[in-house]
Formats: C-alpha cells, structure tokens, sequence
C-alpha cells in the first residue's frame, strides 16, 4: 500500500485523491498538520527535505509535487493509457494543461489569496493579483473552445488537477460564470470524475477553517 501525506483542504492533495479512486489505488492515507507543525518534524523532513504536502511514498521511493505524483500513479497504476495516452502530442497537451494549472491558474490562487489567509501577518487584497485570476480564466476559457475536457476527446489526468484548483476557487466565491467554457467543463467534471464529493467536502472543510478571515 502506498503512504499518502496529506491535508484534506488542500487543492493538491485532493486532486491525488480524486485520480486514486478512479485508479483504483489504495493510499494509507496520513494527515499532515501544517498548522501545528507536522511537516517539519525530522521524521517527515527525512521522507521529504522540502517538507510539502502531498507526499507519495511508494515502498523505497518518495515523490512530491501533485502534478509529478499525478502522472506517476497514472503510469505505473493506471490499467490502460487512457487517462494519459501515449501519444506524443496527446501526452503534450496533457502536460501543457499540468503546467498552466500550476505556473498560472493555481498560481493566480497563490499570489491573490495567499497573502489574505496564510501570511503571518495579513495583507490586503492586491486588485493587480485579482486581475492575474481573471486573466488566467479567460486563458483556460480559450483552451477550452470546442472542448467538453481539458486536454483530450476525453477524461485524462489533467482534468483532475484542474477540478481540484477550479473547486477552490468555487468555494471561495470567485465568480467565473461570465467564462462559459469554463463553467460548462466545471459542470461536466463534476459528474464525471470519481471522488468529486470528498473533493467538494475538502473545499468545504478549507472554507470552514481559513475563508472565514476574508
């Protein structure tokens, strides 16, 4: 079985879950406190020198960063190639859309909320961070013109680390109705994609936990 160190609330980690049930991966799950300082206990800083969640160990091996444990699980796991095709420009797509979840639309979450919520001391909403959230929905808009998923014909990996960010934002009240192709792939992945309620119920906990300070 696989150790998973996790925080329910985090959009990273609930990504991971939602591509392990639709695997059929089986994680022993262990939550990390960040807030009380699990993460930077010598025994998970031994496992992870970054000390970050989530945290996949897999036997002798230990990997970070959802997006590297997403594609991991779905190469070595994955009964078929369906959810991460091998073909070459396929796979691309793939991983473009993995990049830009992380370099830009997640990251638009980070520079604009982060301060507000998680600095010790807290900072006022940057109306310039806001636009960077607005300019990255309009280019996750773009990509989605003519398509009912995020990189392919169908469900890949892709459309899990998307759902995860997308939900976060949902839940912490970003309007992005106005971006239609992004509403209608919401729509769509919620239906689709295994997990979706304990993903939600995560968005849920983390709104309950740090949206309050808003």
């Amino acid at each position: 079985m696989l150790d998973f160190y996790y925080m329910l609330y985090s959009a990273p980690c609930r990504s991971i879950l939602m591509l392990a049930q639709a695997l059929g991966v089986e994680l022993n799950r262990k939550q990390v406190d960040l807030d009380a300082g699990d993460h930077l206990k010598p025994e998970f800083v031994k496992i992870n020198p970054q000390h970050t969640i989530p945290t996949l160990v897999d036997g002798d091996f230990a990997l970070w960063e959802s997006r590297a444990i997403l594609l991991y699980l779905v190469e070595k796991y994955g009964k078929d190639d369906a959810l991460y095709p091998k073909d070459a420009k396929q796979r691309a797509l793939i991983n473009h859309r993995l990049f830009f979840d992380l370099g830009t639309l997640y990251q638009s979450y980070v520079y604009y909320y982060y301060p507000q919520l998680f600095e010790d001391v807290k900072k006022p909403a940057d109306p310039e961070n806001f636009q960077r959230i607005d300019a990255a929905f309009a280019a996750f808009n773009s990509l989605l013109q003519g398509q009912k998923y995020a990189a392919a014909d169908s469900l890949t990996v892709a459309d899990f680390a998307l759902l995860a960010t997308v939900s976060t934002f949902d839940v912490t009240g970003y309007d992005f109705s106005q971006y239609t192709n992004v509403s209608n792939w919401y729509e769509n992945a919620k239906k689709e994609l295994p997990g979706w309620e304990e993903n939600w119920e995560g968005c849920l906990y983390y709104k309950k936990l740090y949206l309050s300070q808003l």
